[in-house]
């Protein structure tokens, strides 16, 4: 199996195309770009070390919402609850 190396995920929205891309790039090329750049920490302690469905979703939201920032247009797009679901009731 070949090993693949450590990489950075770069979520782009194109407008004309009104696709989000996403591209995998190694850490060490996208290093320099990233020196000084806003830097927003996710605490995986804070989330009991629990990277599932409900972790996976809220980044997905606050990921487009860091997006729509910069480009207000995707938000007529979204239609995602930003805060945690309680899927309790549902079992």
């Amino acid at each position: 199996m070949t090993k693949f190396p450590p990489c950075s995920v770069v979520v782009t929205y194109d407008e004309d195309r009104q696709w989000l891309i996403v591209q995998s790039v190694s850490r060490a090329r996208v290093a320099q770009v990233l020196a000084g750049e806003l830097e927003v920490p996710v605490l995986l302690d804070e989330f009991d070390f629990r990277i599932d469905d409900e972790f996976a979703r809220r980044l997905g939201v606050a990921m487009l919402n860091a997006i729509a920032l910069g480009q207000p247009e995707i938000k007529q797009y979204m239609t995602v609850t930003p805060d945690p679901i309680d899927r309790s009731s549902d079992e």
